[in-house]
């Protein structure tokens, strides 16, 4: 069997001089959600290893009050990949994503990692794993001002081999490239409404997957030149947007 491959601050270093990275996007989200990102140089990245990088967390959505803005994102080397949307042989960018502390090292209390890693443990502590297998549906639009759709195709039709099956294709593909087991793709019940389904993980594991996944989603209709929106309910009278979580308990896994 082959040994499973640990990524750790000499993997990442090492990574980053091999396929020759140079900027590096760290990643976090705040109380609602949303995906946060700043990016840094390969040079620096040695020491962020260690100290991490300091932000306003005063800007940030739910985090801290002016006068203790103050915060360190502290990348999580497990974390690191290279984003095979930009350059990938030469000058690449990866990213990580990143626990939020104070700047006494200690655990942020609203930082959304913090709180599942916290929750993931009390469940660890009564010998439960939690694994989560989620579906996330999203409109494709023609751009994004108006909710104009690409597609007339409803509930698990085959569209023909136009933008929509090449968006569903070309996202797949991303995610597979980032490591992201896919079970199954298909049209969702709304014109230009479609769905990817991942393959179930531990419930840590899946928030990091699940924010990577709306990003790519995003990413590729921009580079097919459209806009993907995981809005509820973009378009009047017909099916919104949902994101149904499948949830386990498993005991002595």
């Amino acid at each position: 069997m082959t040994e499973k491959m640990v990524k750790d601050k000499e993997y990442v270093l090492r990574m980053v001089k091999e396929k020759d990275v140079k900027f590096i996007r760290f990643w976090f989200t705040d109380v609602l959600g949303f995906l946060k990102s700043f990016a840094i140089t390969a040079a620096e990245l040695p020491e962020a290893l260690e100290d991490g990088n300091g932000f306003d967390g005063s800007s940030i959505q739910g985090f801290t009050r002016i006068e203790e803005s103050d915060m360190i994102a502290m990348p999580e080397p497990s974390t690191f990949q290279i984003l095979p949307w930009r350059p990938t042989d030469k000058e690449c960018v990866a990213r990580m994503f990143c626990n939020v502390l104070t700047p006494e090292g200690a655990s942020f209390h609203a930082d959304p990692r913090y709180v599942l890693k916290k929750v993931v443990k009390e469940a660890a502590d009564l010998g439960f794993t939690y694994y989560v297998g989620p579906e996330l549906e999203d409109f494709y639009f023609k751009n994004d001002t108006t909710p104009e759709g690409i597609d007339k195709g409803g509930y698990f039709d085959l569209t023909p081999l136009d933008l929509a099956s090449d968006l569903r294709r070309d996202t797949v593909l991303t995610l597979e490239k980032m490591g992201i087991h896919v079970e199954y793709s298909n049209h969702e019940v709304a014109p230009s409404q479609h769905e990817i389904d991942l393959k179930y993980a531990d419930a840590m594991t899946m928030a990091d997957i699940v924010m990577t996944y709306r990003l790519v989603v995003k990413e590729v209709a921009t580079l097919h030149g459209l806009h993907a929106t995981f809005m509820p309910k973009p378009i009047m009278g017909e099916n919104g947007n949902g994101m149904h979580v499948h949830q386990s308990l498993f005991k002595g896994s």
